[in-house]
């Protein structure tokens, strides 16, 4: 987003408040917190996650935002995206003297001055994901290996900084990678990659199939004297090892994942805490916990 567009909108409709919005599908409207809209895209009112009757009252005519018929169509309800102008007196007066113990905007403060201030929507119908959910997280990642990615790291106009790692390249030896982002500083071994982001420092060894998965890396490097000696008393070095089977999964940092292991869910599980043997499952994806240890030939 452009925040100069959403602050020169905010002083040109002379609202109170402006909150940012997004047009959102059935599908996914009651993940959100909700806004009731009148002809002009003033908010009326808010509900937080609503479902079945609750969900449905809170469809509005998206067109009043901009949005063309066959899209407001698709796209009935406006959820907000957390980001909000204020008019300077307006927060000052909100903060300091009418809720002073509040925590939150959007479910204490907003809500609560829609009936005395004007708080208007605006539109940002272009890319935004909300991560606070696994699955959500899980396909904002993996939505990065799309061609094109709806969301880009190599627009030259806007560049995405991070932290420099100072890290050598990636080693890749005789491996397949597909549809798939490798990060710097890691090591592949006559493995196959299909549609993941493989992070810093991961280390993945010969045999290994990883398919849509999210593998976060590692935070540091075992030397090789170390994982010989692993290995040597049956323990599991950092990464994955040989002839391991992982689909739909979450790898967090700096977990040991061994030889033989089949990570697939083949179940269907949907919700699963067996946080005592390294993994979790949320919303059908399993989850590998942080500096989690996986046995050889352990089957998920």
């Amino acid at each position: 987003m452009d925040y100069m567009d959403f602050v020169q909108n905010h002083r040109q409709s002379g609202a109170d408040i402006t909150i940012s919005s997004l047009p959102i599908d059935d599908r996914r409207a009651s993940d959100f917190g909700l806004m009731k809209i009148d002809k002009k895209g003033r908010i009326l009112s808010f509900s937080e996650k609503p479902k079945g009757a609750e969900l449905k009252a809170m469809a509005v005519d998206t067109t009043v935002l901009g949005l063309s018929k066959e899209e407001a169509e698709k796209k009935p309800y406006i959820a907000s995206m957390g980001v909000y102008v204020f008019k300077k007196e307006i927060l000052l007066n909100l903060l300091r003297w009418r809720f002073p113990t509040a925590n939150d905007f959007g479910s204490e403060i907003i809500p609560a001055s829609a009936k005395e201030f004007f708080i208007k929507a605006y539109l940002f119908n272009d890319y935004w994901e909300d991560i606070g959910t696994i699955r959500s997280f899980f396909e904002a990642n993996l939505a990065l290996t799309e061609h094109p990615p709806r969301f880009s790291f190599y627009d030259a106009a806007k560049p995405i900084f991070t932290s420099r790692r100072n890290l050598p390249p990636s080693k890749i030896d005789n491996c397949k990678v597909v549809d798939s982002i490798i990060s710097h500083g890691s090591f592949l071994n006559n493995c196959f990659i299909e549609h993941s982001v493989v992070g810093i420092r991961s280390r993945i060894n010969a045999g290994v199939h990883l398919k849509d998965t999210v593998m976060l890396g590692a935070d540091f490097y075992e030397t090789d004297a170390e994982r010989a000696g692993l290995l040597s008393e049956e323990g599991v070095p950092i990464g994955i090892g040989e002839n391991t089977k992982i689909k739909d999964c979450i790898i967090d940092k700096n977990a040991r994942i061994g030889k033989n292991v089949v990570i697939a869910n083949s179940e269907g599980v949907q919700e699963a805490d067996r946080s005592s043997e390294g993994f979790y499952i949320r919303s059908g994806i399993s989850v590998i916990l942080k500096n989690s240890i996986i046995k050889d030939g352990f089957v998920i």
